[in-house]
């Protein structure tokens, strides 16, 4: 028989995208975390393309997700800081090209049941939403709980207990496993894989809300940490007392306030500290559990080896790091951020060091289904990276924040890091940080003062990159509108 000239294209693959929430970069064993259990990641990163050097748009939640799933910056999408709106994503795009969308789980767009160009969305936000400055909604683990007679674990139970004040978030999970955040949205994201009739190919994106806080294991997790050494966080008096005034007032404000159930001590012991990061990490075990519980769902489906896994998070955690808690800086703790893609046949199994933006699987998802990225998008395809090919990545990451309820001593705060020198300038401030990360990776001296040859460099690579995008940006949002 003769070959045919014209062979039809392969079918494109199924497609998770599986998205934690708050994950360092530093919780894979397989990555070099060797105080962590992660079995399954460490199973994606080694069979798959792991980004050593991933960095987040934005240091909290809806910024950089808006940013992951545009394709856009957060100066270009509007969404600069929580709750403001996003609406639009490139989610639609899939479903245009015959996928069948899903969300199961946290996507923190505003309002939070935005469509966003999925079929179907399954929504749990975040673990404690107990805040009068927090939009009102019944999720659907709310609802769960409901009809289980269940109460909710937040902060306004956790202040119940007398030793809420001495132990940073750090709680063990106190009713059923499967009414975990996490467990429930795994278990829902098999379900579905379970019992979805079609056979059209997927896009089931998994938002776990965890490791978030409150840090909030299971028992079972929790005891393989109990007595484990974990790093400690990276303080120093001389460090705290050098930091531009907006993060002095952002440690201030975390310390008279409890955000998500973490009473935020000035100096915490060092057994408080540990206590804190191990609850953490058991939160990411329990969260891999759930991937490979998630993948033992793709092979009974009998789609394993058509399916692309593709693994990120939002944004990181200080931990404690520099005397802060959660995000909100531009700390390594909190914008440096692990990235996967597992794609037998798509991807090369290596370790990928060149620089890349989290929002940078945008365009590569779409590349992987077939779809042609759009031009105005300012991510760029990893595809390269994924088959081989010469990658240089990029020569500078940035990342954003606006002024909003927590940080809010600046108007916007930018980064630039291209990979050696980190920038952090504040635009209503003189003031900033300047980082060599080779010779300093604890971000522990700033050179702001005694460097100015790479604060001028990196703070005129600033003004160029906000130019270049806004002069872009009329041709970029036509496509939104």
């Amino acid at each position: 028989m003769p070959t045919d000239p014209h062979p039809p294209p392969p079918a494109p693959p199924n497609i998770v995208f599986l998205i934690t929430d708050q994950q360092r970069f530093d919780t894979i064993g397989a990555l070099g975390a060797a105080h962590v259990d992660t079995p399954q990641l460490d199973r994606l990163a080694a069979e798959g393309t792991a980004f050593d050097a991933c960095y987040a748009t934005a240091p909290s939640c809806a910024p950089s997700r808006a940013s992951l799933f545009t394709g856009l910056y957060p100066h270009t999408t509007g969404v600069l800081r929580n709750e403001d709106t996003w609406r639009t994503s490139w989610v639609s795009r899939l479903a245009d090209a015959g996928y069948r969308c899903v969300n199961i789980g946290k996507m923190h767009s505003s309002p939070w049941e935005t469509p966003l160009g999925f079929h179907e969305r399954v929504v749990v936000e975040n673990k404690d939403r107990d805040h009068p400055m927090v939009p009102f909604l019944h999720d659907e683990l709310d609802k769960a709980l409901f009809i289980r007679g269940e109460r909710r674990q937040v902060r306004s139970l956790y202040r119940e207990r007398p030793d809420y004040r001495e132990r940073l978030g750090a709680f063990e999970y106190a009713i059923a496993e499967d009414l975990h955040p996490d467990v429930f949205v795994g278990a829902h994201a098999r379900w579905w894989l379970d019992t979805y009739p079609g056979d059209e190919p997927f896009f089931l994106q998994v938002g776990f809300p965890g490791p978030h806080p409150p840090y909030d294991p299971v028992s079972r997790h929790y005891r393989a940490y109990r007595d484990r050494d974990v790093p400690p966080p990276i303080r120093t008096p001389e460090d705290l007392a050098a930091q531009p005034e907006p993060l002095k007032q952002l440690r201030r404000h975390h310390q008279a306030n409890d955000h998500d159930s973490i009473v935020t001590l000035e100096d915490p012991t060092a057994e408080q500290s540990a206590r804190q990061r191990r609850h953490y990490l058991a939160n990411v075990t329990m969260i891999d559990e759930q991937i490979g519980l998630i993948v033992e769902a793709l092979e009974r489906r009998g789609v394993l080896d058509d399916t692309v896994i593709v693994f990120c998070s939002d944004h990181g955690d200080t931990l404690g790091d520099h005397g802060h808690s959660q995000k909100w800086t531009m700390y390594e703790g909190s914008v440096h951020v692990p990235a996967i893609v597992w794609a037998p046949g798509r991807a090369r199994a290596q370790r990928v060091g060149a620089l890349v933006s989290l929002m940078d699987l945008g365009p590569t998802v779409l590349e992987l289904a077939g779809c042609e990225p759009p031009a105005w998008m300012e991510a760029r395809t990893l595809g390269p990276a994924l088959r081989g090919e010469p990658f240089d990545g990029r020569e500078i990451v940035f990342s954003e924040h606006a002024r909003d309820a927590i940080l809010t001593e600046t108007e916007l705060m930018t980064m630039a890091f291209d990979g050696r020198f980190k920038l952090v300038e504040f635009v209503d401030r003189d003031a900033g940080q300047l980082f060599d990360l080779r010779s300093d990776p604890g971000e522990e001296r700033s050179l702001w003062d005694t460097d100015p040859v790479n604060r001028g460099r990196l703070h005129d690579a600033i003004a160029r990159w906000r130019t270049r995008s806004a002069l872009a940006t009329r041709d970029r949002l036509l496509p939104l509108r």
